[in-house]
């Protein structure tokens, strides 16, 4: 019984302590978010202090989605996100079995670079870009950001399917190569259905990325119909008040796409990463 109980006791103390500690620590802020969008303004901001709404209200919710225009901004966010995983997707997956399976002169260090433009500042790029993209006439579009996000991504995203790539034996592209199939094949219709879990793990992480980025998208993005997410986000605080209420419900709004992917893709978001570190 002693054994028992302290193997309990350590199990506790060294597993579910450490968890229940990091499960509040990231969900009182959601939870207080919530409650929070849920109040009347001068529930808010009165000495009292409330943790539950009282009365709930949903009005916070309409007004936002309406009158802020937090509609359209959701809008540009899903196009630009879905758009810039589409192509980051695509290009991780030929560039991750170029990696995989050619050997060339100067691999390692090629691949030591696309880790090393992670470490760069985004600061370092946004003043080439916009007179970059000012040339191109892509400023104030959609399209300067999805080119950025595209850009910017695909090299993390570009050494994570390397590592999905190389957990599958190379006999198997043999064999289909044996059989007459041609690398755009054996890519997309034999190597992708086996990575399936290391693709939707890659492209979760290039979704969240797209989704929250916001320095980018203010640098480049001037007019209000074009306004993601984050940047509508920065709007609604003014210069000499704050209406916390319609903030935290347009939090809210942001949050729902990536925790209801995230609530989709769980099993094979953990399938993907123990997949993807098996062999580099």
């Amino acid at each position: 019984m002693p054994k028992t109980l302290n193997r309990i006791v350590s199990r506790a103390g060294l597993f579910y302590l450490p968890l229940a500690a990091a499960l509040i620590f990231i969900m009182v802020p959601f939870l207080w978010a919530l409650s929070t969008s849920l109040k009347h303004e001068k529930d808010i901001v009165s000495e009292t202090i409330s943790y539950l709404p009282s009365p709930a209200t949903f009005e916070n919710f309409v007004h936002v989605w309406n009158d802020n225009k937090f509609s359209v901004y959701f809008g540009n966010s899903l196009y630009v996100s879905f758009l810039s995983v589409i192509a980051i997707s695509l290009l991780a997956i030929a560039n991750g079995y170029a990696l995989s399976r050619f050997r060339f002169k100067g691999k390692s260090t090629f691949m030591i670079m696309l880790l090393g433009t992670q470490m760069m500042p985004v600061m370092l790029f946004i003043i080439p870009l916009f007179l970059i993209f000012k040339t191109m006439g892509l400023i104030n579009t959609p399209y300067s950001l999805v080119l950025f996000y595209i850009v910017s991504q695909t090299p993390f995203n570009t050494l994570l399917m390397q590592g999905f790539v190389s957990s599958i034996p190379k006999e198997i592209d043999e064999a289909a190569m044996v059989d007459g199939a041609g690398r755009m094949r054996i890519i997309f219709t034999i190597i992708a259905p086996v990575i399936l879990p290391g693709i939707v793990a890659t492209s979760a992480f290039a979704f969240i990325g797209c989704w929250n980025e916001f320095l980018v998208a203010f640098s480049f993005i001037t007019t209000e119909n074009h306004f993601t997410i984050p940047i509508g986000l920065k709007f609604m605080i003014g210069e000499f008040s704050v209406e916390y209420a319609k903030l935290a419900a347009g939090s809210i709004i942001g949050l729902i796409p990536p925790v209801m992917l995230f609530m989709y893709i769980q099993r094979f978001l953990i399938q993907g990463l123990g997949g993807g570190a098996v062999k580099g």
